[in-house]
């Protein structure tokens, strides 16, 4: 399976489609009672006001997801590459007592029995974009201050999913140098092979 290739949705995929549904179906009805006078009460303006933020975050994050599908992403990307300070960030933040209680949006895409270590290296490359574009669409929330008002509730709620994003591209790049290190030892071990074979 490529990454291209759409892989069977797991159970943290699925919680979000439920939730987008769930929060956009309250935040339509909420609104739409609120914004025709039908009923005005404060708490129906926040009941859409909060579902409708939560739609959205999780709304972009599914579509850029799919976008980022297109592009050829791979971990060789200058990019992609460990930088200095990143292992000593990582030892600080005890990355590696939590990382795998961190949720997978994907985890087939990282099934080292059916993907080689290039796979899953390459699609550590293309969750890391994602994440990325995650944390600049967290705060494109704040344009509904224009609408709604209340920016300062808006920015909380940026800086929230933007952390919580952020989680994921730590995670993503603590993971790939251990994979670069285990695709130059399978390349060695092939050059190996050939070099022996043509003696």
């Amino acid at each position: 399976m490529t990454n291209k290739e759409k892989a069977k949705p797991s159970g943290s995929a699925v919680f979000m489609y439920w939730v987008i549904g769930i929060t956009a179906t309250i935040a339509a009805v909420s609104l739409s009672l609120y914004h025709t006078d039908t009923y005005t009460t404060r708490w129906i303006f926040w009941t859409g006001f909060v579902c409708f933020t939560i739609m959205y975050h999780l709304w972009m994050r599914i579509i850029m997801g799919n976008v980022t599908k297109l592009w050829n992403l791979t971990y060789t990307g200058r990019w992609f590459q460990e930088k200095r300070f990143e292992k000593k960030l990582y030892k600080i933040l005890r990355v590696k007592k939590w990382k795998k209680s961190a949720l997978t949006y994907n985890p087939e895409l990282y099934n080292v029995k059916e993907r080689t270590m290039t796979q899953i290296a390459d699609a550590t490359a293309k969750a890391e974009t994602d994440h990325w574009i995650n944390v600049l669409i967290s705060f494109s929330t704040l344009l509904f201050a224009l609408v709604w008002g209340h920016p300062w509730l808006l920015l909380i709620s940026a800086v929230a999913a933007a952390l919580f994003d952020s989680q994921f591209i730590v995670i993503q790049r603590y993971n790939r140098p251990r994979l670069q290190r285990l695709i130059e030892k399978e390349s060695f071990r092939q050059s190996r092979r050939v070099a022996s074979k043509t003696l």
